[in-house]
């Protein structure tokens, strides 16, 4: 098997169906989003938590997971489209989230502690596990990736007669 067919082999059970239609779903939405509302959600909010060159992150943010959404709703690439995003929740809550742990955050003052950490992370946690599990079991058998690999092995096992 060559490489390109093991990042987008159909493993997982069709129930991965879900996984990837939640969070594919959610970082569809958000990316839409960012491009929707820049100020709150992409540059204007990454320069409020300090993100270094806010005007090229945020419209890359909105790129990456409008792009990374869709794949990811789609069954296409699903594992190379996870990894992006798992890149994009571990510094979401690095960046956002952890800071509540000792004061607050730039976006969150008011929050302080564990709870209120905990209360705030839920969202990019759940997003995390679910890339986590995409990435370890696969698309499942609906997916656009399975499609292609049946595509392809049924041209590698079909008999020509001369």
């Amino acid at each position: 098997m060559n490489r390109f067919a093991a990042l987008i082999r159909p493993d997982g059970p069709t129930a991965a169906i879900l996984i990837r239609l939640a969070v594919g779903a959610v970082f569809l939405a958000e990316g839409i989003q960012k491009f929707l509302f820049p100020g709150e959600l992409a540059a204007g909010r990454f320069a409020t938590i300090g993100i270094p060159a806010p005007g090229f992150f945020g419209p890359f943010a909105a790129v990456a997971e409008t792009v990374c959404g869709a794949l990811l709703l789609a069954g296409l690439l699903t594992r190379v489209a996870a990894v992006p995003m798992v890149v994009d929740m571990v510094l979401a809550l690095a960046l956002t989230k952890v800071p509540i742990l000792w004061g607050g955050s730039a976006d969150k003052p008011k929050a302080d502690g564990f709870w209120d950490m905990a209360h705030e992370a839920r969202t990019d946690w759940a997003m995390l596990l679910g890339l986590v599990f995409l990435l370890a079991v696969g698309p499942g058998r609906w997916s656009l990736d399975a499609l292609l690999t049946r595509r392809a092995s049924a041209r590698e096992h079909r008999v020509e007669v001369p």
